[in-house]
């Protein structure tokens, strides 16, 4: 993802800078997606692992990004607290 794009992107709900997942947070969301425990916001399920996302800096929500574009709907983000093994930091 471009560097310039990143620094531009907030979270839709609090106004929060936005990362990119790190490989550690992206193998525990993948994990979890697999065994078929992730929600949206919305209380859609997701389905598909995720090649890459973002994560607020509270580290509390995850956006997907679909084919480089990232996903920045509030009702499809990701809460981080029902996944398990999610590292804190």
């Amino acid at each position: 993802m471009d560097r310039k794009l990143l620094d531009l992107l907030v979270c839709p709900t609090t106004r929060q800078p936005l990362t990119l997942l790190d490989a550690a947070a992206l193998a525990a969301l993948n994990r979890a997606i697999t065994a078929g425990g992730v929600t949206r916001q919305d209380g859609s399920p997701q389905r598909e692992t995720l090649q890459q996302a973002l994560l607020t800096r509270d580290r509390q929500w995850i956006y997907r990004i679909d084919d480089g574009i990232p996903v920045l709907l509030a009702e499809e983000a990701i809460a981080t607290a029902q996944l398990d093994d999610f590292p804190t930091a």
